[in-house]
C-alpha cells in the first residue's frame, strides 16, 4: 500500500517529470495513437474495421501479448509511405520530450512492413529522417534498432539483415521481439552472430513470457549487450549472479506487464528485488498508445506501487544512460545533466 500524502505524491511526480532520463525501450510502431491511424489512414485512401476513434481505442483492451500483437499489425497496416513513418516517429518524440527524455534508442518491425510489400527504404529513411530534425531542433539524442519477428523462421531475418546493411549509418544494433512463447534465442543464433561481425550492438526480448532460461540463452547463445524485460530472471538465483556480475542491464516495461497480465499488480512487480538483488534496471513505456502510458506514467505509478524513494528513482534514470549506446563522451554529458538537477532538488 502507499504510504505517501497527497503533497508527498505531488513532490514525488514533479520530480518525476523534471527527471532527465533515456528511454531504451520503445517500439515506434507501439507508439500508434488512434488519432494519427485514423489520418494516415485517411491521407492513404485506407479503410479500417473501424468507425471512430473511440471505436478503436475500445479495441486497445487485450489479455496477452498475442491479442495485442493482432491489433498492433493491424495498426502498422495503415503505414505506406516515408512521411507516414516520419510523422509518426515526430509524434513520440515530441511527447517523449515534453517528458525530458534526452535520449531514446528506439525499436522497428522492419518486417512488419516489408511483408506488405513497403521497401525497406521506405521505413528506415522516413525515422531516421524524425530522428535527425528532433536532434537538432530540441537536442534529443537517440539511436535506433533494428527488430527481427521472432514468430518468422530465421532465414527471413537473415534477409531482413542484408536488406539493412545498405544502410548500416542509420542503426546501432539488432533485437528479438514479438511472441516469445515457443520461439527460443537460438532460433536466431546465427543472424546474431551476422550481426555481431557487422559490429551490430545485440539485445533481446527475453524472459518476458519465456523462462529465466531463455534468459540465460539469450545472454550466452546471442551474446546480448543488454536484456530487454527479463522479468522472469529471478526465478533462477545463479543468472541472476551472472547478470551482475556481467553489468548487463535490464529495459523493464511496468505497464506493459501490467496490461499484459504478467504481473497481477504493480505492488508485485519485481523491480525493486531486482535492484535489491544489484541489478541494473531501467523503466521504459514499451508501446505506451496501448499500455495506457509513457516514460513519465511508468515511472509515477511504478513508484508509487512500490514506494520508490528519489533516490532510488535517480539512480533508474542514472542506469538508463549509463546502459544506453551513446558513445561515452555524451553519455557523460547526460550523465552531469542529471547531476546538475539532482544537486539543485
Amino acid at each position: 500500500m502507499n504510504r505517501l500524502n497527497e503533497k508527498q505524491i505531488g513532490t514525488m511526480k514533479t520530480f518525476i517529470e523534471n527527471l532527465p532520463k533515456a528511454e531504451l525501450h520503445l517500439h515506434i510502431e507501439g507508439t500508434f495513437e488512434p488519432e494519427l491511424i485514423f489520418a494516415i489512414a485517411k491521407r492513404n485512401k485506407i479503410a479500417l474495421d473501424f468507425s471512430s476513434i473511440e471505436d478503436l481505442r475500445a479495441a486497445y483492451r487485450f489479455a496477452n501479448l498475442q491479442e495485442f500483437l493482432d491489433i498492433y499489425y493491424t495498426g502498422a497496416s495503415v503505414l505506406i509511405e516515408e512521411q507516414d513513418f516520419y510523422d509518426l516517429t515526430t509524434a513520440y518524440l515530441t511527447k517523449a520530450r515534453a517528458q525530458n527524455v534526452t535520449h531514446c534508442e528506439i525499436f522497428f518491425d522492419p518486417q512488419t512492413h516489408t511483408d506488405r510489400g513497403i521497401p525497406f527504404a521506405t521505413v528506415i529513411n522516413g525515422i531516421s529522417r524524425a530522428l535527425a530534425d528532433a536532434e537538432a531542433q530540441t537536442g534529443l539524442t537517440s539511436k535506433l534498432i533494428m527488430c527481427f519477428l521472432r514468430h518468422l523462421d530465421e532465414e527471413a531475418a537473415i534477409a531482413t539483415l542484408k536488406a539493412a546493411l545498405p544502410h548500416r549509418d542509420k542503426f546501432i544494433g539488432v533485437g528479438l521481439d514479438s511472441s516469445e512463447a515457443g520461439h527460443p534465442p537460438e532460433k536466431f543464433a546465427r543472424v546474431y552472430d551476422q550481426a555481431g561481425c557487422e559490429g551490430l550492438k545485440r539485445v533481446a526480448h527475453a524472459g518476458e513470457e519465456g523462462p529465466a532460461d531463455y534468459v540465460r540463452r539469450a545472454i550466452e547463445i546471442l551474446k546480448i549487450d543488454r536484456i530487454d524485460h527479463g522479468n522472469a530472471c529471478l526465478d533462477d538465483p545463479e543468472l541472476v549472479v551472472d547478470i551482475v556480475a556481467r553489468d548487463l542491464a535490464l529495459t523493464l516495461c511496468p505497464l506493459s506487464n501490467l496490461k499484459l497480465n504478467g504481473v497481477a499488480s504493480l505492488a508485485v512487480h519485481p523491480l525493486k528485488m531486482m535492484m535489491e538483488a544489484g541489478l541494473k534496471v531501467t523503466i521504459n513505456s514499451d508501446d505506451p498508445a496501448y499500455f495506457g502510458g509513457y516514460i513519465n506514467e511508468n515511472y509515477i505509478e511504478t513508484a508509487m506501487a512500490l514506494d520508490l524513494k528519489n533516490s532510488e528513482i535517480a539512480q533508474i534514470a542514472r542506469n538508463s544512460f549509463e546502459a544506453s549506446f551513446l558513445p561515452d563522451a555524451q553519455k557523460a554529458a547526460r550523465l552531469a545533466e542529471l547531476d546538475a538537477y539532482l544537486a539543485q532538488t
